[in-house]
């Protein structure tokens, strides 16, 4: 089965391949799917974008195994990723999903503009069936509605406490609140990922991780950053952690809300430009 992913006016088909079903199935509800991309700050050669869903380790492939052209999910980061040549040194396991049914010039091009324009414009895209095919309907969930509302629009649009957390100009704005936002997301994502894992231990202590977590990063966020809608979001996740919900979804619907904030964040930041900053930073100093 083929899938299609577009962006900047150009369209890439994607093969779905070997025994990873239940991501597969995962992806394929989820489609299709608007996407914006993001550039990599560490690995280096692939793009990505935020999966809508989350969904263990399957088949277990070492990052640096993955070939240029491979289409994978890496949980706990829950990112989709092409990747056009190999990574730089990262430990990590990851899901193969498929691989990019074309040259992979087309995407180092595109992977070449989105590292110059992240941060001042955001590269949208898509992710479809080729065959057009409609999803089933999803299965219906036992979780609040106004958190499942909530995490649906977040993931719709942007809220406006987080784009305009760039507008302020006081004393180390917008850099200071918008790199400590988005640290705070980042960690609190990974760290929810890690309360995830802990399946079969104590439940009641997995609930209060999960709060102190999801507390402390809406406290960071509101006091420290100056946000209200997007902390507000976290700190009605904290109180569903005591509300006796059924545990694994609802650490699921947390992480898909923590990794849609960290996206949103990231999407504010013009990586390459701060990268080449900092090296002209540091090579001065050294020939002073």
């Amino acid at each position: 089965m083929d899938l299609i992913f577009s962006a900047e006016g150009r369209s890439w088909p994607l093969r779905l391949t070997g025994d990873a079903g239940r991501t597969r199935r995962a992806l394929l509800s989820a489609l299709p799917m608007r996407l914006q991309l993001h550039t990599p700050k560490i690995a280096g050669s692939h793009i990505y974008w935020h999966a809508p869903f989350v969904e263990d380790l399957e088949g277990a492939t070492h990052v640096l195994s993955a070939t240029a052209g491979a289409f994978i999910y890496w949980p706990v980061r829950q990112f989709l990723e092409i990747t056009f040549a190999p990574l730089q040194a990262e430990n990590a396991e990851i899901t193969v999903l498929g691989h990019l049914d074309a040259p992979v010039a087309g995407i180092a091009e595109l992977a070449a503009t989105l590292k110059h324009d992240q941060g001042r414009r955001v590269l949208d895209g898509t992710l479809g069936r080729s065959d057009g095919v409609a999803p089933e309907p999803s299965a219906l969930t036992l979780l609040p509605q106004d958190i499942v509302a909530a995490r649906k629009a977040l993931w719709a649009a942007c809220p406006a406490d987080i784009s305009g957390i760039t507008t302020s100009r006081a004393i180390m704005h917008p850099a200071g609140p918008v790199f400590t936002a988005e640290s705070e997301a980042r960690v609190l994502h990974e760290f929810l990922w890690w309360i995830r894992a802990e399946r079969g231990k104590d439940e009641a202590v997995r609930r209060q991780a999960a709060a102190l977590a999801l507390d402390k990063a809406a406290t960071r966020l509101r006091d420290f950053c100056h946000m209200e809608e997007t902390p507000a979001l976290l700190f009605r996740l904290k109180a569903a952690m005591g509300e006796g919900h059924a545990f694994d979804a609802l650490i699921d619907e947390a992480i898909l809300v923590a990794g849609r904030v960290g996206a949103w964040l990231d999407l504010l930041i013009p990586w390459n430009d701060l990268n080449e900053a900092f090296r002209a930073a540091l090579d001065g100093r050294r020939a002073a």
